[in-house]
């Protein structure tokens, strides 16, 4: 009976070391919080004093807020009260404005109409792709940055303004008065029919997304599909509550998805779904790419914890992060992660730990010798850490140095205003190709043209040399560099002859966006999309696929 009651003093004083101990803590935590900021605020105050020239208050705080996140991962973020539409954008999708995508080129004047969006302001007003915007409502733009252009083409839905162009094969240039209203940017931008399977191209999770996935996928069912395939490459993410309500779709009511758990109770959170769904059966398959992320990778790697879906494609990003919006003074907002989520089988995919930084301040990538084995439903084994890993990996494409250069520089828009100043109409989208004489006035045009690049491994030999000239064996190498220079000069002729169908394919993608909006460059893109081929192959191939999805025997 004494040595329990020795117990329980015991075990009663280590309660009361502890507690002082974390109460310390937390006191050092406080004044060093309150120390820094003091010191913030006095080196602020000086500078505004004795500064040889004036400072800006807003900008230098900003500045020093800016950095200090910086310093704590790329999603947490403060939107003062003037890019709060910045924000509403994100979360919806929406904001006001026209309705088009904007560019500029390296040394010209002035920003152009890169891609009106189909029904949208900019393109029933009669805005087209290649028009130069020369001035809005008198204000000339002439060397005005594209983010200054996009402000002034922004406003309050309803209002009126005037964007004066000047268009390729047009002599003067033309007023055109637009009314702005709201732009709600199409998540699902299209759907549709390939192969007997159902395809669905999903490019962002705002609200509402998930609406119109459910029309998707019934419309498709009508329509015969024997499959769905939900393609999430390039999809960065956006609102966990769509997420869960598209997988929703698919598998039973009352199926728990998501946890996401923080530092403090309010950030624990426990995600249910609460509806019928669409199809529990259909075979479904899910593509990826390592620009899906967030809620595509909540999405991914759910119903593949459920094994409900196949994955097909590439790694995905890795991004375990939640983010919730906090308000602050004067109508600025903090939007702050606050919790990882966790999906059903227990893992949490996030690929960088940002509490862990090298010598160069850098966050760490968690290596996958470091990563753990969770299991899906059936028992196939899954990785935490480091995003979804697909079922069926797709190798992608190389691009080749010209495309890449060639679809940044201005010579392929300058190539396609003029082409379609020739052409009032063109073949539907699917069927569109570019002939051999189409072809050949392109590698005209880019040849006369003050187009060149520089391939990597001309590059890379450049390094080499300096490399070898702080090491004092320039001269000794000096032959052997000149043979390699000859080699590797690169023939613009000969490289666009080489080259030819990635050019084709990317001119084509450029025209028929002039007619047929995004819609239609994505129903071209299907014809010589390699991943969605296998991703018809799979789902057509039911042993395979239903091999995949069983666990172990």
């Amino acid at each position: 009976m004494k040595r329990f009651f020795k117990g329980v003093a015991l075990l009663a004083i280590m309660g009361l070391v502890s507690a002082r101990v974390n109460a310390q803590k937390t006191e050092d935590h406080n004044f060093e919080i309150a120390k820094n900021l003091e010191v913030f605020h006095e080196i602020v105050s000086e500078l505004d004093r004795y500064y040889v020239d004036t400072i800006s208050p807003t900008k230098t705080i900003e500045t020093g807020i800016q950095a200090m996140l910086r310093g704590i991962d790329p999603y947490t973020e403060y939107y003062p009260e003037k890019d709060m539409n910045d924000l509403k954008m994100i979360t919806t999708g929406k904001y006001a404005g026209i309705g088009a995508v904007i560019r500029q080129y390296t040394g010209r004047d002035y920003i152009y109409i890169d891609e009106p969006y189909e029904g949208m302001p900019a393109a029933r007003y009669g805005l087209k792709a290649g028009d130069e915007i020369l001035s809005i409502n008198g204000e000339s733009m002439k060397g005005k940055a594209s983010a200054y252009v996009s402000d002034h083409l922004r406003g309050e839905a309803d209002s009126k303004l005037t964007v004066t162009v000047r268009r390729p094969g047009v002599a003067d240039s033309l007023d055109i008065d637009i009314i702005r209203s709201v732009i709600a940017l199409p998540a699902v931008p299209y759907y549709g029919m390939y192969k007997g399977y159902g395809y669905i191209l999903l490019e962002q999770f705002t609200e509402k997304c998930s609406r119109s996935v459910m029309q998707a996928v019934v419309e498709l069912k009508e329509q015969g599909a024997k499959g769905i395939i939900l393609d999430l490459r390039g999809n960065g993410g956006g609102l966990l509550n769509e997420a869960v309500e598209i997988v929703g779709l698919f598998v039973p009511k009352g199926t728990k998805l998501v946890e996401t758990r923080g530092k403090i109770p309010q950030a624990a959170s426990t995600y249910v779904t609460q509806r019928n769904p669409i199809d529990e059966n259909i075979p479904l398959v899910v593509m990826t790419d390592d620009q899906s992320a967030s809620a595509s990778e909540i999405v991914a790697g759910s119903l593949q914890d459920l094994d409900r879906a196949v994955i097909v494609g590439t790694r995905t990003f890795g991004k375990g992060l939640v983010q919730t919006t906090r308000m602050l003074p004067f109508n600025g907002t903090l939007k702050v992660t606050t919790a990882k989520y966790y999906i059903p089988s227990g893992r949490c995919i996030q690929e960088i730990d940002y509490s862990k930084r090298n010598d160069k301040g850098q966050a760490q990538h968690i290596p996958d010798s470091l990563t753990k084995v969770f299991y899906t439903a059936a028992g196939r084994p899954v990785r935490d850490g480091g995003g979804i890993r697909p079922d069926v990996a797709c190798k992608p494409d190389t691009m080749p140095d010209i495309l890449y250069y060639i679809s940044q520089n201005v010579v392929l828009f300058d190539f396609v205003n003029d082409w379609c100043t020739h052409h009032e109409t063109i073949a539907p989208a699917d069927k569109f190709t570019l002939s051999d004489e189409d072809y050949n006035a392109f590698k005209e045009f880019v040849c006369n043209s003050d187009f060149k690049y520089e391939s990597n491994s001309g590059k890379a030999l450049e390094s080499l040399k300096k490399i070898a000239q702080r090491e004092g064996l320039a001269d000794k190498a000096q032959d052997e560099f000149k043979s390699l220079e000859s080699k590797l000069q690169y023939d613009l002729r000969n490289d666009l002859d080489v080259f030819r169908s990635d050019l084709e394919r990317v001119i084509a993608m450029e025209i028929v966006m002039r007619y047929y909006y995004q819609r239609g460059m994505v129903m071209l893109n299907m014809k010589s999309d390699k991943f969605l081929d296998e991703a018809v192959r799979l789902i057509g191939d039911s042993k395979r696929y239903n091999d995949i999805l069983a666990g172990p025997q």
